[in-house]
């Protein structure tokens, strides 16, 4: 008989970064509607903005991202031309100067601009938008093509947070997934950062992959944890070749089983509280004194497009090619063609290819998957009074409720459900119950765990 966490393990559920999520996002959504909701955000309420940079000088085979290879620069200047225009388009529909609390480059990777195109970026954003004094301004990054020069740009425009793709150390996995970069070579970027005034960086790890084991990825954590990150995301490899066609360099055979990749999750999360870090939610792990943590005591911890944040916004504005974004009226996503996104832009239009108004289900359900993920409980009759939903609402939901109290998941009682320990890793088996979008849906999924 297999135990609950190799039954649930498996089991093919969203991220849940957004509800409903992406795929299920309508190709059939106006740009006439985003614009009619940017026009009506409160002017004084704080917003973020997310700026995509799909470009990478190297192809990694495990990375799943909508990214292009930047082997000349010339479609990259393109690129940062047909960003600030879109910048335009943006400001032109909103009710004012739009004060920003968090700003976030992604990609990709972002530091593939040149340090001038990264400054004529951040000083339009600076003349169309409030960057408020306290403003989270975060940056992804490559340790294998950062300069010195661009280390240097960061912190001079102000940059407080960077995240870096560390993944594995283990060589023989490196280079399973072409991405070579020793610890020295990650030690040195960080280093250059901080010494350039950035305080605050990120390291992402990744189970799952090729040829790895619970050892060689708890060595990483050691020499990661040398390195004194703020924040750690320890992910799973989602392995989906059909979506990105890189994957298929990568041989099924060197993946790792389900129940290895649990212990390798397993491992190198014990090893990281070990060493001082607050888990939070299912794959974050920060210092006590990170605003990750801050957030996650005070239960006001939240989940957007890039995972945990600390971020309270109600809107996230997304710019680029495939970018995501949300007001409190629904979300909207960009063509993610950057050919299509960029003649879009170029002819004046807002370059949106699909987006979802939310229902009154989709914002009680979004509420409680998101206090799932985030805290792992939730009050589900209160989180309907709150909307003047009737008590009742899940009343369909609670045979499985039932079923994952019994396989020791969840405990469930007049109204109230909370994880159990053994229930946390699987928070999106259990977040998935209050999915109603996934029930008839053939869309693909990463596993659990």
């Amino acid at each position: 008989m297999p135990s609950a966490f190799e039954k649930y393990a498996k089991a093919s559920v969203p991220r849940y970064t957004s509800y409903p999520t992406a795929p299920h996002f309508s190709t059939h959504f106006p740009a006439a509607t985003y614009r009619e909701w940017l026009t009506r955000l409160d002017p004084d309420e704080p917003i973020s903005l997310y700026l995509h940079v799909p470009f990478c000088k190297q192809m990694c085979w495990y990375c799943g991202c909508n990214m292009k290879l930047a082997a000349r620069y010339s479609p990259v200047a393109i690129y940062v031309r047909h960003l600030l225009e879109e910048i335009d388009l943006i400001v032109a529909a909103l009710p004012d100067r739009m004060p920003v609390s968090h700003l976030h480059f992604g990609g990709g990777t972002p530091t593939v601009l040149e340090p001038g195109d990264l400054a004529a970026v951040m000083a339009h954003l600076s003349t169309r938008f409030q960057l408020l004094p306290n403003a989270e301004i975060a940056i992804e990054s490559d340790p294998r093509t950062l300069t010195d020069t661009m280390i240097g740009q960061i912190g001079a425009l102000h940059f407080n947070r960077a995240s870096f793709g560390v993944q594995e150390f283990d060589p023989k996995v490196q280079a399973a997934i072409n991405r070579i970069q020793p610890p020295e070579m990650v030690a040195h970027a960080v280093g250059g950062l901080r010494t350039a005034g950035v305080p605050n960086i990120n390291f992402d790890l990744i189970y799952g992959l090729p040829h790895q084991t619970a050892t060689a990825l708890c060595r990483t954590v050691e020499q990661v944890v040398a390195m004194k990150p703020d924040r750690i995301a320890l992910f799973g490899y989602a392995h989906v070749p059909w979506v990105a066609k890189n994957q298929r360099m990568i041989n099924d055979d060197t993946l790792p089983t389900a129940s290895e990749r649990a212990e390798q999750a397993q491992a190198a999360a014990a090893t990281l509280v070990s060493s001082g870090y607050t888990r939070i939610g299912i794959d974050h792990f920060a210092l006590p004194d990170d605003s990750l943590a801050i957030a996650a005591t005070a239960g006001c911890l939240h989940r957007n497009f890039q995972g945990y944040t600390s971020d309270t916004a109600r809107t996230l504005i997304g710019i680029g090619a495939t970018a995501i974004g949300r007001t409190p009226h629904g979300y909207v996503q960009n063509a993610s063609e950057t050919g299509a996104w960029s003649r879009a832009v170029a002819a004046g239009k807002l370059p949106v290819a699909r987006g979802h108004a939310l229902r009154e289900q989709d914002q009680l359900r979004s509420h409680v998957i998101e206090r799932i993920m985030c805290d792992g409980s939730v009050d589900l009759s209160a989180a309907g009074r709150a909307l003047g939903v009737e008590d009742d609402w899940y009343v369909e939901e609670i045979p499985e409720l039932n079923q994952l109290q019994k396989d020791r998941l969840l405990t469930y009682a007049d109204g109230k459900l909370s994880l159990t320990p053994e229930g946390i890793p699987l928070a999106r088996v259990v977040a998935a119950v209050f999915d109603t979008y996934l029930r008839d849906s053939t869309v693909r999924h990463s596993v659990a765990v």
